[in-house]
């Protein structure tokens, strides 16, 4: 792969990169299907995954016809990347298993080893003999949504097939590696004017929380509309005050610190909530929920916005569900596409149906909802909130920091990229965005 990122980095052509053999091997970080039992017993916090992510030479798979090879510059850390790594809920071997039984090129994926990584920023090497649209030498990111066009299922809203999967989780020659390997319906355009570390961190937090706010298939958010948004500062968060904000919206952000709040400030966000310095509890005990807190939540949030919200951004799942439906207006929508604080949620269902509001269930993204939302990264009127970058060989440490919620924003790792600041194409756009608007979450990360 080094001769490839010597090609790159000199701007060799298309036809010069296609000429250049594909090694047998290349550099990936993956999970081992022998360590699935490594961590039994353990409660989730205490599952370490720079004890189950390695980093080593994994085979380069055969190419299917509607693939490409790409050679990954960078990448970042996600949950799903986290779940994998200490094998929670279940191991994603059982994911790589089913998908190996549909088909010849499925059995490709089913192997004793799972490369990791649902986000990247990359070069095309080679093209599928079905592809159209890509060639070698294109700049791309990576979106996640692993779907083909053979059932009916996928041809309304593509989140809804029966063979969806999210690429690097529920598949193999994911993109925190040196080569991925991905179908063409995942690729879309590098945003020219960041550096291949910042254009690697958006693509699965961006889409999600693009769907959640602005789709229809989501919440469809109108103009001043309030959106209480749990986690704001950190990788959906931050993307979805910022779809608040453009939208002509009113966010309300939710952060856990006074350095959180500041950072939303900065990004635009007046009405910030600082949960820790308010205390809540909402949970009396494993129990039971507390609704006087529900109440003071909502009351703090009429105090800083005239008035209760119309739409919850909702990812924390357990620890919040009871206080996003309590405090989502008469006729609101609650949003929710995660529970990283436990699945199984309750709530009080008198303030749901009397009140006629709606739960809506959202993952990930259709193609056309990705590609709308990089094209909003590409024009710079989303930014990146890349807060810190490791490079591939800690890849553990990364994935550590983000089970622990160490950081904000998101983390990105280096591939093949050397070092920070490469692979910017468009330095007017860049200084037309601003270099401290690109770098705000970078800088409150140091």
């Amino acid at each position: 792969m080094q001769e490839f990122l010597t090609a790159i980095q000199s701007g060799a052509t298309g036809d010069e990169l296609a000429a250049i053999p594909l090694p047998e091997t290349y550099r990936a970080s993956f999970v081992r299907r022998e360590d699935t039992g490594m961590f039994e017993g353990l409660a989730s916090e205490d599952k370490d995954p720079r004890k189950a992510l390695h980093v080593g030479e994994v085979a380069v798979p055969e190419l299917a016809p509607d693939e490409v090879y790409l050679a990954v510059m960078a990448s970042s850390i996600n949950f799903n990347t986290v779940w994998t790594s200490i094998f929670e809920p279940l191991p994603t071997f059982g994911f790589l298993d089913r998908l190996g039984r549909e088909s010849a090129w499925g059995a490709r994926h089913a192997l004793p080893y799972h490369v990791v990584g649902s986000d990247a920023s990359a070069v095309v090497l080679r093209t599928g003999s079905a592809v159209r649209l890509w060639k070698p030498g294109d700049k791309v990111t990576v979106h996640c949504n692993y779907v083909d066009d053979q059932s009916p299922s996928a041809h309304d809203d593509s989140m809804l097939a029966d063979n969806q999967r999210i690429w690097g989780f529920e598949t193999n020659f994911g993109g925190l590696a040196d080569l991925a390997v991905v179908k063409a319906n995942q690729l879309m355009p590098k945003p020219a004017h960041l550096t291949w570390e910042e254009a690697a961190v958006n693509a699965l937090c961006n889409s999600t929380s693009y769907r959640m706010v602005v789709s229809r298939n989501g919440a469809a958010m109108q103009q001043d509309d309030r959106v209480l948004v749990w986690g704001a500062s950190g990788g959906l968060g931050a993307f979805a005050v910022q779809y608040v904000l453009n939208g002509g919206g009113i966010p309300v952000g939710v952060v856990s610190s006074p350095e959180k709040v500041q950072l939303l400030h900065d990004l635009g966000v007046e009405a910030v909530i600082d949960r820790k310095a308010a205390g809540y509890r909402f949970w009396k005990d494993e129990h039971t929920q507390d609704e006087s807190e529900w109440r003071r939540l909502g009351k703090d949030i009429r105090a800083l916005v005239g008035e209760d919200v119309d739409i919850v951004f909702e990812h924390p799942g357990r620890q919040t569900m009871g206080a996003s439906v309590f405090a989502a207006k008469r006729g609101g929508t609650i949003v929710t596409c995660a529970a990283t604080s436990g699945y199984m949620i309750e709530y009080d269902n008198r303030h749901l149906w009397m009140k006629l509001k709606t739960i809506k269930g959202s993952h990930f993204a259709n193609y056309r909802e990705a590609w709308d939302a990089n094209q909003l990264v590409c024009e710079g009127k989303i930014l990146p909130p890349l807060s810190a970058v490791y490079p591939l060989e800690q890849v553990g440490e990364a994935a550590y920091q983000v089970h622990h919620n160490l950081h904000e924003g998101k983390i990105g790792v280096l591939c093949l990229a050397p070092e920070e600041g490469l692979g910017i194409d468009d330095p007017e756009l860049r200084a037309e965005v601003g270099e401290e608007r690109i770098t705000l979450f970078r800088r409150h990360g140091a």
